[in-house]
């Protein structure tokens, strides 16, 4: 009998890094729609509160349980994409997040089916953190694995291109929304967003669905290198890097409380809600040029000084932020939200992408980073609903939450210290020694139970 043989996939990084860019923008398209409406809707619509308050955290919390569904999605998906492919995951994930933000839309309010409202709320967003959890980092191992030595970062940076994009059509559809009256806002307009959603949806799937396995995991395949259990390898041979890379997604943190605690803050001291929505989209805009700079920049001089650079800086320059926002000064606002988003933190966007994959081989590489990262990610989505418990009253209120931010910062940038440099190391090589102990095992049980046959 002869064997089958089918055309080897080569490596479109181009493609990939399109298919990844237009993937992560639905994901934070929807993060910034939800995010702005847990901020300014969702307090009022699903949470009425005789304190207002507590209506916001309570709104924030919701926020939050998006990102407690995530490790979950990490888990499940990252094993079927270690086990069936990357791409037939990443087609799933798109139908997933964009049938729960359409639905989103639909929801009734609290007034209308009562407590079954936020229920509705925290099932939709549940699924769409459980779809988000696979999302990054399948979009970031198919991209690392289509793209060269030596220009990983500049390709896989595009995934975070992807977040700047998403959320600077989110504010192009969110902005007019918000400058609704009251009663038009609150009864159908917070709802138009959500449904625009589907148009992003119908486009990322069709780009996905033309784009080929990736070369190293038809190789694995081909090689009868997948992991049964993907997840039990993650953590039985590379719970350091686990460790490094939760720590180091840490720094997520920083983009919630500039992207939704910021707007809730601005807003209480007296900042125009619209003016607000501008500076921070306006700032994140600007990362599609940043952030590929920076992968650009990880490839050149290394992912570990490019991201040290971004964890000190953004610490230094959310205090002014805050500070500035208490000001209500709204050139100082924006001026601060351009050093600390579009500078600083673009040296991380553009680059974690790539360097957290690199920590892992290809068998567990999708599992290993999605489950890492998305337990790092956890307390970047419970950052805005801490923020608002931490801040104070009075011209410095805002002081514990600065604090907050520098800690997730410092600890993110330890994380990185103890990370392996890999921007040169070539893609077959990526995941350290404990590779070839892995590949040892692997080959004495193909043996055993070739023997057992």
């Amino acid at each position: 009998m002869t064997k089958t043989l089918y055309p080897r996939p080569v490596m479109t990084p181009r493609r990939a890094a399109i298919a990844a860019l237009l993937g992560s923008a639905l994901e934070y398209y929807d993060f910034f729609v939800y995010g702005a409406a847990a901020a300014l809707v969702f307090n009022v619509l699903f949470f009425p509160s005789g304190d207002p308050t507590v209506a916001l955290i309570a709104s924030f919390a919701t926020f939050a349980v998006g990102y407690v569904a995530r490790p979950v999605g990490a888990v499940v998906m990252g094993h079927f994409g270690d086990r069936l492919g990357r791409k037939r995951v990443m087609l799933a994930t798109v139908i997933m997040m964009g049938v729960a933000s359409f639905a989103i839309g639909c929801l009734p309010t609290y007034d209308q089916v009562g407590l079954l409202a936020p229920a509705l709320l925290v099932v939709l967003r549940v699924v769409q953190g459980f779809s988000a959890g696979a999302e990054s980092a399948g979009a970031s191992t198919l991209t690392v694995e289509h793209s060269p030595v030596g220009r990983r970062g500049f390709f896989t940076s595009f995934v975070m291109v992807g977040y700047a994009v998403g959320c600077s059509l989110a504010t192009i559809v969110f902005l007019p929304v918000a400058l609704l009256p009251a009663e038009h806002l609150y009864s159908w307009g917070w709802r138009v967003p959500f449904w625009l959603s589907a148009v992003v949806v119908v486009i990322t799937y069709y780009v996905r669905s033309h784009l080929d396995e990736t070369p190293v995991f038809a190789e694995a395949k081909e090689g009868s290198a997948v992991r049964k259990l993907p997840l039990n390898d993650v953590f039985k041979y590379h719970w350091r890097s686990v460790i490094r890379v939760a720590g180091a997604s840490l720094m997520a943190a920083m983009q919630t409380l500039f992207a939704v605690f910021s707007l809730s803050y601005a807003t209480s001291v007296g900042v125009d809600r619209s003016a607000m929505l501008a500076v921070i989209s306006g700032a994140i805009a600007l990362s599609i040029v940043t952030i590929p700079a920076a992968g650009y920049l990880s490839d050149v001089i290394g992912r570990k000084p490019t991201m040290l650079i971004s964890s000190v800086g953004c610490a230094l320059t959310l205090v002014g932020y805050l500070w500035a926002i208490s000001t209500t000064d709204v050139l100082l606002i924006a001026v601060f939200a351009f050093v600390n988003m579009s500078l600083f933190f673009s040296c991380y966007n553009g680059v974690w992408t790539s360097f957290f994959a690199e920590q892992f081989p290809a068998p567990v590489r999708f599992t290993g980073m999605a489950v890492s990262n998305q337990l790092g990610n956890l307390v970047a989505g419970f950052a805005p609903m801490v923020a608002a418990i931490l801040l104070g009253t009075g011209p410095m209120g805002w002081v514990p939450v600065a604090v907050f931010g520098a800690v997730a910062s410092g600890i993110a940038a330890i994380a990185v210290i103890g990370m392996p440099e890999t921007s040169k190391t070539p893609t077959e090589l990526l995941g350290g020694p404990r590779v070839a102990v892995m590949k040892a095992e692997q080959e004495a049980e193909r043996l055993t139970a070739a023997h057992a046959g």
